[in-house]
C-alpha cells in the first residue's frame, strides 16, 4: 500500500492519515471514518475511487461513511468522470458519465459522498 499522497494519487487512491481508535479513524486533517475492522495508532485509510457513491442529498441506508462535499473537479477517465472532492473528508469518486449527467454535476456543486466500512482499507503507517 501506498505511504505517501503522491504515490496514493498515481494509482487513483485517496490516502488519509489518521489515528485509529476501534473501529473509527480520527483523521489527521479533521473528520472521522468509520472502518470495518479494528485499528489502533497511527494508520492510514485509503479509499478507492470506485467505492465513491455521490448524491445530491444525504442518503439513508446502510452505508456507515456519509459526509457533505464540494465537487472541485471533474476528468473525464474513461466511461467514468473522476470527480475530486473537497469537505471534511477529501476524496476522489469515479461516477459513471451517465450518472454525472443525470445528477448534473459539474465543479461547485455541493454534494454527499459515502463509502461502506468495509470498503475502506487501513494499515499502519
Amino acid at each position: 500500500m501506498p505511504r505517501t499522497d503522491y504515490v496514493a494519487r498515481l494509482v487513483g487512491l485517496s490516502l488519509l492519515p489518521g489515528v485509529g481508535r476501534g473501529r473509527s479513524v480520527e483523521l489527521d486533517g479533521g473528520g472521522a471514518v468509520a472502518v470495518a475492522e479494528e485499528a489502533q495508532g497511527p494508520v492510514f485509510v485509503a479509499v478507492r475511487p470506485g467505492t465513491v457513491s455521490l448524491y445530491l442529498s444525504r442518503p439513508d441506508g446502510s452505508p456507515r461513511n456519509v459526509w457533505p462535499a464540494t465537487l472541485v473537479a471533474a476528468t473525464p477517465h474513461g466511461s467514468t468522470v473522476r470527480c475530486d472532492l473537497d469537505g471534511e473528508v477529501p476524496l476522489t469518486a469515479d461516477v459513471t458519465a451517465t450518472a454525472f449527467a443525470e445528477l448534473g454535476l459539474q465543479p461547485g456543486a455541493r454534494v454527499w459522498a459515502s463509502v461502506k466500512a468495509s470498503e475502506v482499507a487501513v494499515y499502519p503507517r
